[in-house]
């Protein structure tokens, strides 16, 4: 990939990140709802847990995470000896943004008979709020886990939060945040598409709204929907998350057809994520090249975000139970 205008004129950029990764000892990261270039040179494609995990695990000097501020945040947590660089700060998160760490402390405050289960895509801030953090994947099972009389807050999306309520039989008090790409499906839309491909099952991650999850086959992660396109036997499937993600299955089942869930106006364009967006092979490079954009967390707010994190991995592998964490519980 050339780039032929600006200061970057004339630069192969690829070979040109290829080299840089190499001298900075860096390991680059892409989520699946990155542009299909940028997944295309990563080193690891995945969900933002998992590659912050993977990202903990190798030697590298130098994390560059194609992805958005809460995953970098996440993979500094992990790696605090890391320098973490983020293509565009901007990269943010509608869920980050609906919920500012001081309203949620206060939140916190005025419901002090409830335990705060937070899902991952936050602040690192409200992660120190938090008493366990849960990932769409293993939120059920920690769930399942704590006595169901114990009072709950569940931040910071709402769609989320009602998706295990109704699954588990729960009352969780949910934060109002959303995910704005989940939000933007349509139901209308998402009919019309089924009838004109009746075979098709539809795969949907739980930010949608309930209208949406009413329509589908298959419920989970990004890595979840991944397993499920890739397994089923349908040749056609519906796929209601990112779009971006439908270049990891076209190229693990080229032979099959990967159809976007519709938007409002009848086509996917409004479900592509603005944040994820701002990343580019253009930006990634010049992260690279200058070590900045860094993210900087204190080592109060990293070992305090540390904690829910670490609970949720222990509860996640079930060998750990919440008294053994350290959470108070109901009757305690």
């Amino acid at each position: 990939m050339t780039i032929a205008t600006g200061g970057l004129a004339g630069l192969d950029l690829l070979a040109e990140i290829d080299r840089l990764r190499k001298e900075r000892n860096a390991v680059i990261l892409a989520h699946y709802y990155q542009e299909p270039a940028i997944q295309d040179l990563a080193d690891f494609v995945g969900d933002s847990l998992d590659l912050s995990r993977k990202a903990a695990a190798t030697d590298a000097d130098v994390i560059a995470f194609c992805g958005v501020r809460f995953m970098a945040e996440v993979a500094k947590i992990l790696s605090p000896e890391k320098t973490v660089i983020l293509p565009d700060m901007d990269a943010g998160c509608s869920l980050e943004d609906s919920c500012p760490p001081e309203q949620f402390a206060a939140f916190r405050a005025a419901h002090p008979d409830h335990i705060a289960l937070t899902y991952i895509n936050c602040s690192a801030a409200v992660k120190t709020h938090s008493d366990i953090i849960v990932t769409s994947s293993s939120a059920e099972k920690i769930l399942s886990q704590i006595p169901m009389d114990q009072k709950i807050i569940f931040a910071p999306d709402k769609n989320l939060g009602a998706y295990f309520n109704r699954k588990t039989g729960r009352d969780m008090l949910l934060w109002p945040g959303a995910c704005i790409v989940h939000e933007a499906f349509s139901e209308t839309e998402l009919l019309k598409l089924k009838a004109l491909h009746p075979d098709a099952p539809v795969a949907a991650h739980p930010e949608c709204p309930a209208y949406i999850l009413d329509h589908a086959d298959q419920i989970g992660s990004t890595r979840a929907i991944l397993d499920f396109a890739l397994s089923s036997p349908a040749q056609t499937i519906i796929v209601a998350t990112e779009p971006h993600i439908i270049h990891q299955m076209e190229k693990a089942a080229p032979h099959k057809t990967f159809i976007g869930a519709p938007g409002a106006d009848g086509n996917c364009n409004c479900n592509m994520c603005p944040y994820m967006a701002l990343n580019s092979i253009e930006k990634l490079y010049i992260a690279l090249r200058d070590m900045t954009p860094r993210i900087e967390l204190d080592a109060d707010t990293i070992d305090r975000a540390r904690k829910p994190l670490e609970r949720m991995l222990a509860m996640a592998s079930g060998t750990v139970g919440m008294g053994d964490l350290g959470v108070k519980v109901t009757g305690d």
